[in-house]
This record gives C-alpha cells, sequence and structure tokens, in this order.
C-alpha cells in the first residue's frame, strides 16, 4: 500500500469531526427478533478536516498536504485529539498502561495494542503508528529501555525485545499513536471569505488497513 510516514499538521485537524464507524449486518426475522453479524474484525475511523474560517496561510498548508499526497493515492498520518494515548487524555503515558500479550519463552515481537473496555466487553485495537519518542514498555512490571532492551518499527507499531520474555509473563506499553488515513476525496474547495481568511468546508478523512 502507498503510505507517507508523515502526520497531517496537527494545529488543523484540531477542531475536526470524526470518529470509529462499525458495520453490522441486521436481519428481522418474521418472529420481530433479530440476527445482527458484523464483517468487520476492526473499527474504522472518519474524520472531516473541514477548516471553517481559517487564515489564508492555514488553507495553503492544507492545500500543499493534499497535493503532495496527490489525493487519494497516498496515504499519512493523522491525530485524533480525542483518542490518541494509550492512557486517559488527562494522564501521561507509562509503561503499564496497557497488556499487549504474555511471554511464551520464544516470541520476541509483539503488535502494540490498545484495550477498550465497557463492564464484561472489550475490544482490543491494533495500534500501527505509534510516535517516535513516545513508546515505554515494561515486562512483569520491570520497565525495559528502548534501545537496549526493545526496539520500535514505528511503521507497523510492532515491538520487538532483545531477549524473548520467559512465558506466562505480562508484557505492558504506554505510547501516543497516530491513525493511518488518507484524503476519501480527489477534490479540495476552497471559498477566499476575504484577503486574510478562507473557508474549506469539508475536507473528509477515511483510515486505512496497515
Amino acid at each position: 500500500m502507498s503510505f507517507h510516514e508523515v502526520r497531517f499538521p496537527a494545529d488543523l485537524s484540531f477542531g475536526s469531526v470524526g470518529g470509529p464507524e462499525r458495520r453490522t449486518d441486521v436481519v428481522t426475522l418474521t418472529s420481530g427478533h433479530e440476527e445482527r453479524n458484523t464483517p468487520w474484525a476492526d473499527s474504522r475511523r472518519r474524520y472531516d478536516a473541514g477548516l471553517g474560517l481559517r487564515s489564508l496561510d492555514d488553507i495553503e498548508s492544507l492545500i500543499a498536504f493534499f497535493e503532495a499526497r496527490r489525493g487519494q493515492l497516498f496515504g499519512f498520518r493523522w491525530k485524533d485529539w480525542a483518542d490518541f494515548k494509550s492512557c486517559r487524555p488527562s494522564r501521561k503515558t507509562g509503561p503499564n498502561d496497557q497488556v499487549i500479550a504474555r511471554g511464551d519463552g520464544q516470541t520476541r515481537a509483539f503488535q502494540l495494542v490498545k484495550n477498550y473496555r465497557s463492564g464484561s466487553a472489550s475490544y482490543q485495537r491494533p495500534i500501527t503508528k505509534p510516535v517516535a519518542g513516545t513508546i515505554t514498555a515494561a515486562v512483569q512490571d520491570v520497565e525495559m529501555r528502548e534501545g537496549v532492551h526493545f526496539e520500535i518499527d514505528l511503521a507497523t507499531g510492532i515491538i520487538t525485545f532483545e531477549e524473548p520474555p520467559l512465558a506466562d509473563v505480562e508484557i505492558s506499553a504506554g505510547f501516543e499513536f497516530d491513525v493511518p488515513v488518507r484524503f476519501d476525496t480527489d477534490r479540495i474547495t476552497v471559498s477566499v471569505a476575504s484577503f486574510q481568511a478562507g473557508q474549506v468546508p469539508d475536507v473528509p478523512v477515511v483510515e486505512v488497513r496497515v
């Protein structure tokens, strides 16, 4: 897949509208009961980066980013201001934020994940675009050091330990992350309201699988 490891300007994405989307097939039976299934194992996020009234410099930055991605052709990183940490937004990330796996004594590489829980139900989301310099990890509550005990692939979110963690020990991590997305349009429409400001009413962005 064509992907550029560059983030959409975070100051422009601040204030955007969007969030997770699910696909559910609902069949109503003759009895009135329903059968519900989903073809998607993971949710997909959509955003609208419409800028509203902004400076012409902001709009120029948006157009430059759009042109460099060739519209929908190349994916890029997106900061979801509502969900970009392994912990609550008000907290600082730490190595015990998310349990990502348990060791088996042989495996060295593990996918970063974020767990979402409500009551007895939960969902484990793969994290494929961690942010450089924010990743910490621990094995059985003992903090590991990046570059010494583990390496992280920023393009895939796979953490690889120098030594395989022992069987049944808990592996955890903390991090900030981006969402892999692409523009969901091949056209940007700009309205210039004055010599100093303009408006871009609709810039749809959709998550891509990587």
